[in-house]
C-alpha cells in the first residue's frame, strides 16, 4: 500500500512504481496496481446501473398498480350498473357519475398509499435493527412516492369512471 500526499501525483507515482514492480519481477505482471479513482470510477457506475434497474422496477410497479385499479374500477361499475342506472334516473348528471366514480378511484390509490407509507417505514425499521444498517427516509421522497401513488390512481381511475358516466341510464336500469 502507498499513500500519496498529493492527490495530482497520483499517475505519476503510480506510473513510477509499476516501471519499478515491473523491473523487480523481470517484467511478469504478478502484480496489480489499483487507484482509489478507478475504485470510485467503478462505484459510480455500479450506481448508476442500480438506479436504473430500480427505477425500471418501480415503473412496472406502477404500471401494474394502475391496472389493478382500472380491473377493481371496471369490475365495480359492472356490478354497479344498476345503481348507476338509477341515480342518473332520479337526476344525477354525467358529471356526478364521473365525481362518484374518481373518487372512488382517488380514494383507493390514496389508501394504498398510506399503507405503502407505512408498509416502507416499518421495513426501514426492521432493516435498521436486524442488519444493522443505517437507513435514512428523507421526507421529499415519501412526498413524492405518495404523490407519484395519487397520480397513478387518477390517471387510471379516468378511463373507469368516464366510461360509468357515459351508461345510457335506461340500459342501465334493465342491466341484471
Amino acid at each position: 500500500i502507498v499513500k500519496i500526499t498529493n492527490s495530482d501525483d497520483l499517475k505519476e507515482a503510480s506510473n513510477l512504481i509499476d516501471r519499478i514492480l515491473s523491473r523487480r519481477h523481470f517484467g511478469s505482471k504478478d502484480y496489480e496496481i489499483v487507484l482509489p479513482e478507478q475504485l470510485l470510477e467503478q462505484k459510480q457506475k455500479t450506481q448508476r446501473i442500480f438506479n436504473i434497474v430500480m427505477g425500471a422496477i418501480a415503473g412496472i410497479s406502477l404500471l401494474v398498480g394502475g391496472i389493478g385499479i382500472m380491473n377493481i374500477m371496471l369490475a365495480n361499475i359492472l356490478e354497479r350498473t344498476r345503481e348507476i342506472g338509477v341515480r342518473r334516473a332520479v337526476g344525477a348528471t354525467q358529471v356526478d357519475i364521473l365525481m362518484q366514480f374518481m373518487f372512488e378511484a382517488i380514494t383507493i390509490s390514496v389508501m394504498g398509499g398510506l399503507i405503502g407509507i407505512l408498509i416502507g417505514y416499518l421495513l426501514t425499521k426492521i432493516i435498521s435493527t436486524y442488519a444493522e444498517w443505517n437507513t435514512i427516509v428523507s421526507p421529499i421522497s415519501v412526498i413524492l412516492a405518495f404523490t407519484v401513488s395519487a397520480a397513478t390512481g387518477i390517471v387510471f381511475g379516468i378511463y373507469p369512471a368516464k366510461k360509468a358516466s357515459d351508461k345510457n341510464p335506461i340500459e342501465s336500469l334493465r342491466y341484471e
